[in-house]
């Protein structure tokens, strides 16, 4: 990954990104070529030396029995957003300014290991179930599914777990602007409301080199 020493987050943001991401692409080289598969994982921080991601996926889906060339990678992402710069207080300077994309993305690399086995896939799914049930009013549990139906459902997926062996993080928000230009892209982004906005908003100043001196003077 190509990443500019702006845009390097802490491990603190690494994790909380790795703990509260939705679908994620698994990445695999095999003898055939690269497959991928876009899956939801969870991270568990206490397997392994570096934590882990457990996720499931289809039976049917032959990516799980391809010997795997070396580490399989996941392809995690946070929110992104365009960046017009038309937020820009130099643009009215002097125009030399560019459109950009603002994102957050780590990509996890790690040994593939597949779990063929009941019990380690429904405790798995439950954990994932759970955490995206959890803001729902009345949050839906594998419980309220017939107990034979859950069998079959778990028949027909495996578990697959990344053990991970290093992280490479890339937050892009802006970082290598000046103050100025930070503020008009967050002001800018929550003027315009698009899916991500608000989320690239809150991170974009979260990140930006000030929120941080702050943080070192306060403690």
């Amino acid at each position: 990954m190509y990443l500019p020493k702006h845009f390097v987050p802490d491990e603190a943001a690494v994790r909380e990104l790795l703990s509260h991401q939705g679908a994620s692409d698994l990445i695999t080289m095999t003898s055939e070529g690269l497959v991928a598969t876009a899956l939801p994982f969870e991270y568990d921080p206490e397997a392994g030396e570096h934590g882990a991601l457990i996720g499931h996926m289809a039976r049917g889906n032959d990516q799980w029995r391809r010997p795997v060339q070396g580490e399989a990678m996941v392809i995690v992402r946070g929110p992104e957003a365009y960046v017009t710069p038309s937020w820009y207080p130099a643009k009215q300077e002097h125009h030399r300014v560019v459109p950009t994309w603002n994102y957050v993305t780590a990509h996890v690399y790690g040994r593939l290991v597949v779990h063929d086995d009941p019990a380690w896939i429904e405790s798995q799914i439950r954990r994932l179930t759970d955490r995206h049930e959890a803001g729902n009013t009345e949050p839906w549990s594998v419980d309220q599914a017939p107990a034979k139906f859950v069998e079959r459902q778990l028949r027909a997926v495996v578990g697959v777990e990344v053990v991970i062996s290093r992280v490479e993080a890339k937050f892009k928000l802006s970082q290598n602007q000046p103050q100025g230009n930070i503020e008009g892209v967050v002001a800018g982004l929550e003027a315009r409301g698009r899916a991500d906005d608000a989320a690239v908003a809150a991170a974009v100043r979260t990140h930006a080199p000030h929120a941080a001196r702050a943080g070192r003077r306060e403690h």
